[in-house]
């Protein structure tokens, strides 16, 4: 009996049998995880080009640095870590030289709410320190536990808990602010 087709196999076979020399192993783990972590790291970043550049950073660093992968996490909570990083060894080294202008909100009397409620979500999530918008991000968008966003960020599990408490007692906070209104 052979082998399963590459879609039916887990990610650690996969990651077990690109390491092993299989050309189309790692192609796979990439068709599967490419878009939550894309998400990720335009959650991250909060700039679509440069997400692009650092999914594209992860990917790769993951592609040649697979055989340093131990098991101890799942191979998304890996991928997960290798993508903060990316995005964080970006950030850092991206950073603007001056201050943006404050970007302007749409009026609050037309009928778009849903994407003016999105954009203030945005603001504020944008508005909270880098460790509690991680966590965040990790945790109530992407659904990881705690457990894995404190893996993928390399931090104890109370520390996620305590910069998701804080960082949702901020965006309470910043929500509430009047925006606009006299």
């Amino acid at each position: 009996m052979g082998t399963l087709p590459l879609q039916e196999q887990d990610d650690r076979t996969l990651l077990r049998a690109h390491v092993e020399g299989d050309p189309d192993a790692f192609g796979e783990l990439f068709r599967r995880h490419r878009d939550r972590m894309w998400a990720v790291a335009l959650r991250t970043t909060r700039n679509r080009e440069l997400a692009s550049d650092c999914v594209q950073d992860a990917f790769i660093s993951a592609f040649r640095r697979a055989g340093s992968y131990r098991g101890d996490a799942a191979v998304t909570t890996w991928l997960h870590r290798i993508v903060v990083n990316a995005c964080l060894d970006r950030l850092r080294r991206d950073k603007p030289t001056s201050e943006l202008p404050e970007r302007e909100l749409p009026d609050r009397h037309d009928a778009h709410s849903s994407v003016e409620t999105r954009l203030d979500v945005r603001e504020a999530l944008d508005r909270l320190p880098e460790g509690q918008r991680l966590a965040l991000v990790l945790v109530d968008m992407h659904g990881l536990s705690v457990a894995e966003a404190a893996e993928v960020l390399e931090v104890a599990e109370g520390t996620v808990k305590s910069r998701c408490s804080r960082g949702r007692e901020a965006m309470a906070a910043l929500l509430r602010e009047p925006s606009g209104q006299p």
